[in-house]
């Protein structure tokens, strides 16, 4: 077989992963969430998959992540591989089986994967293409019952701690926050997210000069309102 024999074949499999939860422009596998919320104890809950495309089939292969990325058996998806045919809607079931250890205090940090795979079409068999594999990847956040404050509370928990260019963010809260529209005067800051309990660095661009301003991620995908930092 020739090179360009060989590079041709690796191209036709070549897959591209992205962290994209929207669909395409011209249509793709999307779901119905950026994010999923497990309520500890609970059976399962659901997450839809839709494929916007009128022509395309995607086979759609999903499993769940532990927070060091790493694939858990903590939880089952069904089903865990299925064929999405054009302008349908299919449902995942995701079930918690491991065992009672997780915290009773705080959140646990899940990541649930979803990858489409395009189907081949006729009129491609024989021919040279580039076949794009789209994986999706959300949060998933088991939370324990009977925490101290509600979810819509923990943003305002925030305390920062600015030290040189280090500007420190430390969540007493019992929630995972992520901190989008994180701002020092007019400079705009990376996307962070900090554990309960615990705290982020986040280092500061040299022209960031002014009040440290951010927004959180809520429960359904949205932008909290714009809070004011409380420095210590």
């Amino acid at each position: 077989m020739s090179v360009t024999s060989t590079l041709r074949r690796l191209l036709a499999t070549t897959l591209l992963f992205t962290a994209a939860a929207g669909a395409a422009p011209n249509g793709g596998v999307s779901l119905g969430a950026t994010r999923v919320i497990y309520p500890q104890g609970s059976s399962q809950v659901s997450l839809a998959v839709n494929n916007t495309d009128p022509n395309a089939v995607f086979l759609i292969q999903s499993w769940v992540e532990n927070a060091q990325e790493s694939k858990s058996s903590d939880f089952v998806i069904t089903p865990p591989l299925f064929v999405m045919k054009p302008k349908k809607e299919n449902t995942l079931r995701i079930m918690y089986v491991g065992d009672n250890s997780l915290p009773a205090d705080r959140e646990s940090l899940y990541w649930v994967n979803v990858k489409a795979i395009p189907s081949a079409s006729k009129n491609t068999q024989g021919k040279n293409t580039l076949q794009i594999a789209v994986l999706s990847r959300i949060k998933l956040f088991v939370r324990p019952k009977n925490l101290p404050m509600a979810s819509l509370d923990a943003p305002a928990k925030l305390r920062f701690h600015l030290s040189g260019s280090t500007l420190t963010i430390k969540n007493p809260t019992p929630y995972y926050l992520t901190l989008v529209q994180l701002k020092a005067g007019l400079a705009t800051l990376p996307t962070t997210m900090v554990a309960p309990m615990s705290q982020a660095d986040v280092t500061l661009p040299a022209n960031a000069q002014g009040a440290i301003s951010y927004q959180t991620v809520n429960d359904y995908g949205a932008n909290s309102p714009t809070l004011k930092a409380i420095m210590d």
